[in-house]
Order: C-alpha cells, then sequence, then structure tokens
C-alpha cells in the first residue's frame, strides 16, 4: 500500500516521514488552506527529497493552468493531485506537456458518486475523499465517507482513500477496503496544519504491525 502524507511543510516532518517509509509526500498549494507551502520553501523541500526515497507531488485545486505550468517546471515534479473540479481538458493539456502522474480526486457521498471514475481517462490515480460542503476546504476536513461504498469497488485504475484516517482505523482500512494507497494529514497533525513527528510514528507503527 502507498503512503502519502500531506500538507508537509519542514524538513524535520519530511525526514521523519522518510525515516518511516513514507512513499509521498504532498506540498498544499492552495492559498485558503492552512497547509499552503510557498513556493521558496517547496523548492527547498524538493531539493531536500531528492537525496531521500521519497517524493513530492504537487497538491492544486483548480489553480490556473500557467501557474501550474511553472510550478511542475520549477519544482520538477513526478506527481501531482488535482483536488478541485479540473476536467478532461485540463487534465489533458496537463499531461501533452509534462509526462507527469495524475491523482484526480472524486468526491464521494454517495455510491453514485463512484461514476465520475468514468469521466476521467487521462489520470493515473484516483483519490476517493468526503465531499465538503460549501463552507469547508476541499480536503483535509478529517472526515471521512461511507468507506462501505468502496468494498465492491471496480475501477481500471489504482486508487487511494483519503479523509478521516488516523491510526484507529487503520486496521479497518487494510482489513476491509484494501486500497492502493492512503493519504492523511490532519490524522497526524496536533494542531490545525501542524504535523506531529509522534503521531506519524504512531500511525506508522500502526500500520505496520497490522
Amino acid at each position: 500500500m502507498i503512503i502519502k502524507i500531506c500538507g508537509i511543510k519542514n524538513h524535520n516532518i519530511l525526514l521523519c516521514c522518510e525515516k518511516l517509509n513514507v512513499d509521498l509526500f504532498g506540498l498544499i498549494f492552495y492559498e485558503k488552506s492552512p497547509r499552503n507551502v510557498s513556493i521558496e520553501i517547496a523548492k527547498k523541500l524538493v531539493e531536500f527529497s531528492n537525496k531521500l526515497k521519497i517524493q513530492p507531488v504537487g497538491v492544486f485545486v483548480d489553480k490556473n493552468l500557467n501557474d501550474i505550468f511553472k510550478i511542475i517546471s520549477d519544482l520538477k515534479l513526478n506527481y501531482i493531485q488535482l483536488h478541485g473540479d479540473e476536467n478532461n481538458k485540463y487534465i489533458e493539456l496537463i499531461k501533452k506537456n509534462f509526462e507527469i502522474k495524475i491523482i484526480k480526486k472524486i468526491a464521494i457521498s454517495k455510491p453514485q458518486d463512484l461514476n465520475q471514475t468514468d469521466y476521467y481517462k487521462n489520470v493515473d490515480y484516483f483519490l476517493f475523499d468526503y465531499k465538503p460542503k460549501k463552507s469547508e476546504l476541499p480536503g483535509g476536513n478529517a472526515k471521512k465517507f461511507d468507506w462501505s461504498i468502496l468494498r465492491k469497488i471496480e475501477v481500471n485504475k489504482p486508487w487511494f482513500l483519503s479523509g478521516g484516517i488516523n491510526e484507529t482505523n487503520i486496521n479497518l482500512i487494510k482489513n476491509t477496503i484494501n486500497p492502493h494507497g492512503i493519504d492523511l494529514s490532519s490524522g497526524v497533525e496536533e494542531s490545525l496544519g501542524i504535523k506531529s513527528e509522534k503521531k506519524i510514528k504512531n500511525f506508522i507503527n500502526k500500520y505496520y504491525a497490522i
């Protein structure tokens, strides 16, 4: 199972993730998020990660294509995550300009929401997350949807589970849902937007103990 921790903003947390064999770390480029990271800090984190196994993922929400192209080029990203309402044309233009893996969020509140997977043909991974209310952020709300919706899922692409994941439910996830990957953020935070090395260690230890 691929493990991705989103909202990394400093070297200590990144190094902690590397030591615990976390596969991917998310750099959030969304100004309204408490986990938003500046280009300057992101560059330093990516440069630092070049010496490590863990790989960066640029996370965007309906960002202007020219801006996203610049960030991909400047940071030399191999992965991005689209966490808004980006359409196929938007995705095709990114794929046309870059050899890059794209993770696309699908917001879930009912089984019919999974039909969206038929629409996105050119992405590499899906990410199934809680569907936020209008007053909530696009992600990182520490809320889960009804995961039983995914138990008999049939999609032709690997997929991540996101939303409300923490050490109390990783056993349920591994034994009954078994996604290709998990994406967590608030579940390993000591306060909003601030990652906790202790919580990351506890989570990973619980994950490998199961």
